[in-house]
């Protein structure tokens, strides 16, 4: 069996994160409309291509995630994807969950399903040449919600799908994502995302899962996108820090999606989590330092123990999208606007961030 853990640290080694290229079919076809490209199968495959032989691409990415119909296809050389990533240094990842669905007895909230067949879809996607795997569940701020159902029933998909992935021989990729959709606060959010991750960390230590060979790929605390509230980098990153809390000191890394944000505000974002000040002995607050944090099952988290990185997805390829052409014979332009996207987010993983740089790399 590969040493997961392994795996779980190249993913979220020092200056690099994960590339997001697993929208569905739907999603992909949309957002082509949207840039003026025609959604076929072929745009998609053109598309996809285009991302992921970016010259240099392994150079801040370590891994990549893709839709199943990506996975199984072919670039126009003919190399399969999962073989043309990992030639290029590069870990493939693949998106398993079958989407959201209406959760019965909690009108609308949602649960992910897919769970059916899934240990021997992972064991095929292993073999075919996957090292990691995803699965998002989604929870949305409103009035008495998310609810305690669909928190515990989220939470048991995702224990469920880490503990399949891992007898799998894959990493899981852990995503409990609290929408930015509403007008709550970041005060809010951050308390929702907390008690949503406590919920999450207990379903997968029920589930037996070996945290230090798993990534968890959760939101920032953010204010609400119909909020008036403006909440700078530095209180984003104070927010998120705190809603963290019940993390084990084990657990491999954690990749941040990046949830619609403009692709500059999670950059920003990302750059403040990553700051100095937040990853010193000054961070040991007596909320990380509370006794069910410190239990024998939990770990004992004093200080930020696990590398913070990014899975992001629309914050890195939509200024590809609306840069590429829509032709393979015309790559180069959405190559370099992702590059780009790319090199800003390890200048925040790497402290050299400043919203300078983007006048500079324009």
């Amino acid at each position: 069996m590969r040493d997961l853990t392994a795996i779980a640290a190249a993913l979220v080694a020092p200056g690099q994160g994960i590339l997001a290229a697993d929208e569905s079919i739907a999603t992909m076809s949309a957002r082509l409309a949207a840039a003026g490209i025609e959604p076929t199968a072929s745009s998609r495959l053109s598309y996809r291509e285009m991302l992921v032989t970016t010259p240099a691409l392994a150079d801040g990415i370590s891994g990549i995630i893709l839709c199943g119909e990506t996975f199984g296809q072919r670039l126009d050389n003919g190399t399969p994807f999962p073989a043309a990533i990992r030639r290029a240094g590069m870990l493939t990842g693949i998106k398993v969950d079958a989407g959201t669905r209406p959760l019965a007895g909690c009108p609308g909230e949602t649960v992910t399903e897919g769970l059916d067949g899934l240990p021997p879809r992972l064991r095929d996607f292993a073999r075919r040449g996957a090292a990691f795997a995803k699965w998002r569940a989604v929870l949305r701020i409103g009035p008495g919600t998310p609810s305690a159902m669909a928190l515990r029933a989220n939470a048991q998909a995702l224990g469920r799908f880490a503990a399949d992935c891992q007898h799998a021989g894959l990493v899981p990729i852990v995503e409990p994502e609290v929408l930015m959709d509403g007008s709550h606060s970041l005060a809010q959010c951050e308390a929702v995302t907390s008690l949503v991750l406590l919920e999450v960390t207990a379903a997968l230590q029920d589930y037996g899962v070996a945290f230090e060979a798993m990534v968890l790929k959760p939101n920032m605390a953010l204010p609400g996108a119909e909020s008036a509230e403006q909440a700078s980098p530095d209180q984003v990153a104070e927010a998120t820090i705190a809603s963290l809390a019940s993390l084990p000191a084990t657990l491999g890394g954690v990749a941040f999606l990046s949830g619609g944000q403009r692709p500059e505000q999670a950059t920003a974002n990302l750059a403040a989590l990553n700051s100095p000040a937040l990853n010193s002995p000054a961070l040991n607050s007596p909320a990380l330092n509370s006794p069910a944090l410190n239990s024998p099952a939990l770990g004992t988290p004093p200080l930020l123990l696990w590398p913070l990185t990014f899975s992001f997805g629309r914050a890195l390829v939509a200024p590809a999208l609306a840069a590429w052409p829509g032709t393979r014979a015309a790559q180069r332009a959405g190559q370099r606007a992702l590059a780009r996207r790319v090199a800003m987010n390890v200048a925040a993983l790497q402290g050299r961030y400043a919203s300078e740089l983007e006048l500079d790399a324009a």
